[in-house]
């Protein structure tokens, strides 16, 4: 392969080097092709999954708290959202600081410019006030083209315990660097999931309707369709892991059999022994003390936690200092 890596998509590439490596691992972020996304949608809506469920509820029960703490001796800002996505939860903030007559402009920010178009077309017929500017592309020469004439408080958005799907090493890199993009007074709003009782945790990612299971599986379905490969989906189990000491959440692919692979993207064969696994997601669970430690090692302070009535979920305010 190595005659050829060059002329592969970054895809292939990525499958090639997460199949090569040991353990054998797989990126997160390949999940959410046209099927990855209706199936994800179907996992915010299962019983077990909370996440979603904790974070609508403190938008809709606490907005009003929310909004005096983003204005806080201001009387303006600009509210920035990183990986906006559909911005269903946030229409709820948007709605509600429209109604109150606040003076803001919404940036979201996102790598899919068919996502933000559509989200720029829902807000323009939904809250036609509202002053929307998409940014399509990676956050941090979004927030650098934001930052080009920076004359408003920036209160940014980074929600869904998005933080969650990097690992405890790369977290703080990253929230360091977001911190680097803002100036003292600037704000931003982050998601967390909290450490709770374990078995809500795995329910979580091992629903009893198998919608999680079938969701990691169609990442090969995707790999078979776009990179011509020949992964076996009934050949492949999907195991959920916790970890009440570090808080790791991690999903697998476990091969029940012992099996070959070809990929022809790639125009190599890949072996599997029976009951080998395929790391394919972190999704880490946080302490509030972690959480300030995270804040005080990327330059903020921790101004309010707004957390449910469960505290399942925390959405944490901070100030870059």
């Amino acid at each position: 392969m190595s005659d050829t890596t060059a002329t592969l998509s970054t895809f292939a590439r990525d499958i090639h080097s997460g199949l090569t490596s040991n353990p054998k691992c797989l990126s997160s972020k390949y999940f959410y092709d046209e099927k990855g996304d209706q199936l994800f949608q179907s996992i915010m809506d299962l019983e077990e999954y909370y996440l979603t469920r904790c974070e609508f509820e403190i938008f809709d029960q606490q907005k009003e708290e929310i909004l005096k703490s983003f204005l806080a001796n201001d009387t303006s800002f600009k509210l920035v959202e990183l990986g906006a996505g559909d911005g269903t939860k946030t229409k709820i903030l948007l709605k509600h600081f429209t109604n109150e007559g606040v003076d803001f402009s919404y940036s979201p920010i996102d790598i899919s410019q068919h996502v933000l178009d559509i989200l720029s077309d829902d807000l323009e017929k939904s809250i036609p006030k509202l002053q929307v500017n998409a940014i399509q592309g990676d956050y941090f020469d979004a927030l650098a083209k934001l930052n080009e004439n920076h004359f408003q408080k920036e209160v940014v958005l980074f929600l869904g315990s998005n933080i969650g799907n990097f690992s405890n090493g790369s977290a703080p890199k990253f929230l360091k660097r977001l911190g680097d993009n803002l100036s003292s007074g600037d704000l931003l709003f982050i998601g967390f999931d909290l450490m709770k009782d374990p078995n809500v945790i795995l329910s979580a990612y091992n629903d009893k309707l198998g919608v999680t299971k079938e969701f990691n599986i169609n990442l090969l379905r995707r790999i078979n369709n776009e990179l011509g490969a020949n992964f076996d989906l009934e050949g492949f189990e999907h195991f959920p892991t916790y970890d009440p000491i570090t808080g790791e959440t991690k999903s697998h692919l476990i091969s029940n059999k012992a099996q070959q692979v070809f990929i022809e993207a790639t125009g190599e064969t890949y072996s599997f022994d029976a009951w080998e696994a395929i790391h394919t997601e972190v999704s880490q669970k946080y302490s509030l003390k972690s959480i300030r430690q995270f804040a005080e090692q990327a330059g903020f302070k921790v101004v309010k936690n707004f957390t449910d009535k469960n505290n399942y979920y925390v959405d944490s305010l901070w100030e870059k200092i």
